[in-house]
Parts: structure tokens; C-alpha cells; sequence
């Protein structure tokens, strides 16, 4: 037998959650053909991969991208690959390209997922040639693509496209009897077409961009109860899923999402809902959740928790930041772009007044803790501030109150301004627990969206270095082998997707990890700016030491932490269609393109 690709004396893992094994990986035509305690015959083959101390896993999964604009003028989406994540999901929260066009996806992504508007409206209107779900899939498959995409269509998409952005937008407005079919039958062609299902959101403080209907809500938060209970209810019959995330202030809301997911005499809706998160601001509601998780599922659902198991730190420049967005004075803020006149709105003393005041409120349910004491500036060009809280310069300058502090540094020095804070998830003991929680999914890393201030492209290699730390410290939470399945084979089959394991005939989607490499450097920052975005720096993460190599579809991908020549010049991922297996990509000349 010859292979393609042979990666010997590593440490494997199937994705299943089974013992691992030192073994030699043989690879075909982007497929797993040998798996041998003995050396395999390497005659003829064209690369041999020593991973003698590495683990050798499948390529992880990632649930919860935004990479929706950034794939169709950056294909490669190589921040993802480069941590050994091989398999992105599109569609989240409600959002998607298919549909909708330049302007309406501008106003969509810009403002909630921190993508600059003008950069999103080129990408769709320069890139846009599909107006069905199938040809949208061609359209994809004809570029460069690096890992492989799966996808949920965006609730939001749709009722844009049907109703207009306008009238999507506008309480008492509901779709036409003509409408609701339109999104049906548009619902209906998504998952003919193998997505995984649809994305819709309830949360109340993300926020539209532009001009006509700037700072009001996503539309999906404006479907009535019989919109909404007839797609889920195509989604039910198809046995597909629903991802969405709850209006947190209105606890009826919060109970029917977490209700839906039970059939009693009707199919269960397979669910999965933002997010299981160990908020500051509120530190005994993470207790309820996974037992909740396991309520519904006993009474026969079919429901996860989506959960970023990692500290969730948020960067910002200024005021620019999503959790603003939750009360008052901070939307007010973040609706005004003429810096002028956001100036002279928090020079104002009335204005001030009103923002300590939503600053100090204990009432009502909140995402930030909205304490200026616990966050650091990181960069600012009054030096003197830099590594102090805004509670600390506020006490520096007369003890002023931490909102005069900050918004003064805000008027003195805008975006350059750098500022971080950690809202959920900075307990490590609640993190153990909740990586355990078969009632919980790890995801939410928001790839491709929050471009200056939060997205965990590494959040897998961290879940690793965790449990691999808990183990050398002999207090194991789990074993590395379970960590393993719960970012590869879990979600891979839950979604049911061609991904996730590494055994003979699956899809050779590998990633090579340095345990010795699991270290600081997974938390360290950096910068690097986006092509597609005009140079817009990015924040980051480099840790190129910690993955040895990453193949997509049986090919090298990225090798000691560099590109190969095939990233952004040749296809290496395809789209997933669910519940369907997936051919190796033919390697003609003709049937690979570059980006045009």
C-alpha cells in the first residue's frame, strides 16, 4: 500500500473518546487508510510527518463563527486553521449572506459583530452571484477555500429579504401570508441544500448599523410566536437544528427556548442556545443552567448550552465596545458615528449623570459586572494611565467617579484608547465543571467577527492545556481524551457532519499538537491586519509553537506554524452538507482555483 501522507510515532485520537495509542496515521486520496502500531512502508510516499511527543487529533470544530463575510474575500480563513481548527460553522445568531444584499448584510454585521460596514457591503455586492442556498454552496466550493464550512441560514437573512430591513424592523409589522411562505420555502431549499439548519436571535441589545434603521434590533427579534413556531417547525420534521439565543430580560422568553427543545406530541427540537457562561455580574446563575440542560433532556429533548471554555476577556478602543450596547447611555453612545457630536454627549453633564446611574443600578439582568475598577488599560498615549484601571485614574485624579474617569480618557484620547476586562467565565474551578456538563457544547468563539476586541480563535488549544495541567497537577477534571472528543467527534456528530474523528475512511482532517507547547504563550496578545479589511488590525493570537501541523482533506495546511503554499492558492476544505459523507476533493489542476 502507498500513501500520500504518513504521520508516524504520535500519540493518536480518534475523536471518539477511547483510550489513545502511539500509532502511525497512513493517508489516501484525503482519506485515513492505516492506523498501525508498526512503522508503515514509506517507499514512494511524498511526506512523511514525525510527530514522535505530539498528540495527532482530528481537526477540531468551531460552532460559532462570523466568518460569513470574511470567507468570500479571504477564504482561506487561515486564523482558524492555524490553530488546528479545520471545520467552521456559519450562519450564527440569526446571520448569513444568502439572501440579503450589500447594504442590508452591511447593516446587519457591522455594528453587532464589529465588522466595518463599508468592507461588508463590498465583499456581498463584489462577491454575490447565487440567490439559492445550492448555488450559494457552488459559489463557496468554487474558491479557495482552507478548512471546511458548515452552516445554519440566518432567521434574520431571510425576513430582511422577504419584508425589507424596514418593515422586518417594526413591532406591530408582520409578515403577509405570502411572506411567511417565502421564508418557509427559503427555510425548506437550506436544508435540501444540507445546512445544518437555521440561526435566529431574541437578544435584545444587538444592535443594526446605517442609517435608515440604525440601533434597532435584529429582525428575527421582532417574529411573532406563529412566524417563528412554523419554521421550527419545519426544522422539527427534518429533524434539524435551531441555534439561538434568548432574550435574557424576559424570563418567559428564556423558559419557551428552553422548552421548545421538548417534543411531548411533536418531534423535539434539537436546540442549541447562547450561552452557558460564568458572568461577574451575576455568579449564581451558571449553577442552574446545567441542570437545566439535564431537565429538558431527561423529559425528552434534545438540548445544549453553547460555552466558551475560556476566561472571556473583551478588549476595546474607547467606547467601542458590544457591551455597551445593554443600557441606556452606552447605546446612546454607540449610536451616534459623528464623533463630534459623540463628544459633546459625553461632555455633557446630564448625560454624565445618567450613565453613573446605569453604571451603578444592581437591577435588572446584565453581561457586564459595570465595574471600572476591574478594567486595565493596555495602551494609551498618556503612559502615566497605562496598566491602571479607570477606577484607579479616577482615584489618581481626585477621586472622581470611574465613569468621569473613563469618559474623560475617552474624550482625551478616543480610539487610542486600549482597554480590557474579563465579564464571565474567570473562575477556573466553575470552568472544570462545565467542560464536564454533557449539557454543554464548547463553542462561541465568534471567529471572524469583533475584529478589535473579542474572538478566541485558540479556545480549543486552551480547553487542552487546562485539563493537561489539571492532570500534571494530579487533580484531573477529565481525561485528555474526552477533551479531545468534546472539540472534535461530539459536536461532529451532534451536528451530524463528515468531521470529527480519525479512524480508517474518515476524512483525514488532522491537527498535530505539542503538549510541551500548551503553555502561557496560548494567552499571549497580538496584532495583525486584515487584507480584506483595509489593513485593519486584528486581534489575534500566535502560538505557532503549539501546532506542529494541520491537514485538511489528507493535505498540509499549515506546517510549524506557516502556511503551505496551498493556503489562499488551492481548495482544501468543502463545504459539509449534513448527515452526508463527504468525497476527498479532486487534486486536477482544473478543478482547484485561485481567488480571482
Amino acid at each position: 500500500m502507498t500513501y500520500d501522507t504518513i504521520i508516524q510515532n504520535g500519540r493518536w485520537f480518534d475523536g471518539t473518546g477511547a483510550a489513545s495509542a502511539i500509532r502511525h496515521v497512513g493517508i489516501r486520496d484525503g482519506h485515513v487508510v492505516a492506523i498501525s502500531a508498526d512503522e508503515l512502508d514509506a517507499t514512494q510516499c511524498a511526506q512523511v510527518i514525525d510527530a514522535t511527543g505530539h498528540w495527532v487529533l482530528p481537526g477540531m470544530l468551531d460552532i460559532h463563527t462570523h466568518y460569513d463575510v470574511e470567507v468570500l474575500n479571504g477564504p482561506a480563513l487561515a486564523e482558524s486553521l492555524r490553530h488546528g481548527v479545520t471545520t467552521v460553522m456559519l450562519g450564527s445568531c440569526s446571520l448569513s449572506t444568502i439572501h440579503v444584499d450589500g447594504t442590508e448584510a452591511g447593516d446587519l454585521f457591522g455594528r453587532v459583530e464589529a465588522i466595518p460596514r463599508e468592507h461588508v457591503i463590498a465583499a456581498v455586492d463584489g462577491r454575490k452571484t447565487w440567490r439559492t442556498c445550492e448555488e450559494y454552496v457552488e459559489a463557496l466550493e468554487a474558491m479557495p477555500l482552507g478548512p471546511n464550512l458548515a452552516a445554519f441560514i440566518g432567521h434574520s437573512d431571510m425576513r430582511t429579504a422577504v419584508m425589507g430591513l424596514d418593515r422586518a424592523t417594526r413591532k406591530r409589522e408582520r409578515p403577509t401570508r405570502s411572506e411567511q411562505a417565502e421564508m418557509e420555502r427559503m427555510l425548506a431549499e437550506a436544508l435540501q441544500a444540507g445546512f445544518v439548519g437555521m440561526s435566529s436571535m431574541q437578544l435584545l441589545f444587538d444592535k443594526l448599523d446605517g442609517d435608515v434603521c440604525r440601533s434597532r434590533t435584529l429582525p428575527s427579534t421582532y417574529a411573532g410566536a406563529r412566524e417563528q413556531r412554523r419554521l421550527k417547525s419545519l426544522l422539527r420534521k427534518a429533524g434539524r437544528i435551531l441555534q439561538s439565543g434568548p432574550n435574557i430580560e424576559n424570563p418567559v422568553n428564556l423558559g419557551s427556548q428552553l422548552a421548545q427543545s421538548i417534543g411531548i406530541f411533536r418531534n423535539p427540537l434539537k436546540t442549541s442556545l447562547l450561552s452557558a457562561a460564568d458572568v461577574k455580574s451575576n455568579p449564581y446563575a451558571i449553577a442552574m443552567m446545567g441542570p437545566v440542560a439535564r431537565l429538558i433532556n431527561k423529559l425528552g429533548g434534545n438540548f445544549r448550552w453553547q460555552h466558551l471554555p475560556v476566561p472571556f476577556e473583551v478588549y476595546a478602543d474607547g467606547i467601542d465596545l458590544v457591551i455597551f450596547e445593554e443600557f441606556g447611555t452606552g447605546a446612546a453612545a454607540l449610536h451616534l458615528r459623528d464623533e463630534v457630536e459623540r463628544n459633546a454627549m459625553m461632555r455633557d453633564e446630564d448625560y454624565r449623570r445618567r450613565f453613573r446611574k446605569d453604571y451603578e443600578s444592581k437591577f435588572g439582568v446584565r453581561v457586564w459586572h459595570r465595574d471600572f475598577f476591574d478594567a486595565d488599560i493596555v495602551d494609551c498615549p498618556d503612559a502615566s494611565v497605562i496598566g491602571k484601571s479607570f477606577g484607579q485614574v479616577g482615584v489618581d485624579r481626585g477621586n472622581i467617579h470611574p465613569v468621569d474617569a473613563f469618559l474623560d480618557l475617552v474624550l482625551e484620547h478616543g480610539a487610542a484608547l486600549r482597554w480590557r476586562t474579563t465579564i464571565s467565565n474567570h473562575r477556573p474551578e466553575v470552568l472544570k465543571k462545565l467542560a464536564r456538563d454533557p449539557g454543554v457544547q464548547m463553542g462561541f468563539s465568534d471567529a471572524g467577527a469583533h475584529l478589535r476586541n473579542m474572538a478566541f480563535y485558540n479556545m480549543g488549544l486552551r480547553l487542552l492545556r487546562h485539563v493537561r495541567d489539571a492532570e500534571a497537577a494530579g487533580t484531573p477534571f477529565m481525561t485528555v481524551e474526552q477533551a479531545v472528543h468534546r472539540l472534535t467527534g461530539e459536536l461532529a456528530d451532534w451536528y451530524r457532519l463528515d468531521a470529527g474523528h480519525l479512524r480508517i475512511g474518515d476524512r483525514a482532517d488532522v491537527t498535530i499538537v505539542d503538549p510541551a507547547c500548551l503553555d502561557e504563550r496560548l494567552d499571549a496578545y497580538a496584532e495583525e491586519p486584515v487584507e480584506q479589511y483595509g489593513g485593519l488590525s486584528r486581534m489575534v493570537n500566535r502560538n505557532d509553537e503549539t501546532v506542529r501541523a494541520v491537514l485538511v482533506g489528507g493535505r498540509a495546511v499549515f506546517l510549524d506554524g506557516e502556511p503551505t503554499d496551498l493556503v489562499g492558492r488551492r481548495r482544501t476544505g468543502r463545504f459539509l452538507r449534513t448527515a452526508h459523507k463527504s468525497p476527498a476533493i479532486p487534486t486536477q489542476k482544473d478543478e482547484l482555483t485561485s481567488v480571482g
